[in-house]
């Protein structure tokens, strides 16, 4: 199933296509030579849905599924409980089986929120997890599902996505910096903010050295380079943004993430460690300041 060095195209099924990594990553390989992508949104396949799952795997037989689909509303999480646990466990757990079932290796997408945060200078994929809410332990169990089920797997955390597209840290800001003249951000969260575009770059990358047949499955972490802050994030975010409009913020305050009142607890450190990605893939991190530029330029349409 899985194809060859000599195969002509690659057949990747892509899950969560009209999520901001699952987005990037069928436009990316759409114009990328010798494969060929099949995007599906959740309405157009649930991943909670084992019947739905095995019956398009068995149609199209693709030779790889990356799994890019998530429940990814951290406060929302703890409200809605068992939304979470189903689109972020059970979900890999159907693909998972229906991929073994079928010989078909599974990429999947998890998050830096599957640790408590309490590791100042970062976690590497060996450091016990540790999740503090809904969201992170539905995340880390779906990756326990996905290891149990599919030995042919390759699990990537990444951690704080931005793009210009979807529901993230970045939209928000702005939306904020447009209609507010003070706005808040927490100086006391750690971590690396990471472009949807650079994680498409990766899978890519991961994707074109898994056709040549190499046999590196478990788990990898990656994330842009340089540790900020939510607040250093804010700051660099309206810098970016004051090159192409007046914005009605006129202050930036630090605060603590408790002065933000959140329903669900969040890490204090979300920075992860990517030299194992270095070693296996020769992937290196790219700097989010200049991915954050190339964003900024995409939403005002100047890319």
């Amino acid at each position: 199933m899985v194809a060859s060095a000599y195969t002509t195209s690659a057949k990747v099924l892509v899950l969560g296509a009209a999520g901001q990594v699952g987005h990037a990553l069928v436009e990316l390989l759409e114009k990328s030579p010798g494969i060929e992508p099949i995007g599906f949104t959740r309405r157009q396949m649930d991943i909670t849905s084992a019947d739905a799952v095995r019956q398009q795997l068995e149609k199209h037989l693709p030779d790889y599924v990356v799994n890019c689909a998530g429940f990814n509303r951290v406060d929302a999480a703890e409200r809605q409980v068992d939304e979470a646990f189903a689109v972020n466990r059970d979900g890999p757990a159907n693909l998972a089986t229906a991929c073994a079932a079928l010989s078909i290796p599974l990429l999947h997408l998890s998050s830096d929120y599957v640790f408590d945060g309490h590791y100042a200078s970062g976690y590497s994929e060996g450091d016990d997890p540790a999740p503090l809410g809904t969201y992170g332990r539905s995340k880390w169990e779906g990756e326990e599902k996905v290891r149990q089920l599919q030995p042919q797997h390759l699990i990537l955390r990444v951690s704080w996505i931005f793009s210009a597209r979807g529901h993230n840290f970045l939209l928000r800001m702005l939306e904020q910096a447009r209609q507010e003249k003070e706005i808040e951000a927490a100086d006391d969260r750690r971590g690396c903010p990471t472009s949807a575009d650079d994680v498409a770059r990766v899978i890519l990358a991961i994707l074109r050295q898994l056709t040549c047949g190499i046999d590196v499955w478990g788990t990898y972490h990656y994330c842009g380079a340089e540790i900020t802050t939510r607040y250093g994030f804010s700051e660099a975010i309206l810098a970016a943004v004051r090159q192409y409009e007046e914005l009605e913020v006129e202050t930036l305050k630090a605060v603590s993430t408790a002065d933000l009142h959140p329903l669900a607890e969040r890490p204090a450190s979300s920075v992860l460690k990517c030299r194992k990605l270095l070693s296996t893939f020769g992937i290196r991190q790219r700097p989010w300041r200049s991915e954050l530029q190339r964003v900024i330029r995409e939403i005002y349409g100047e890319s």
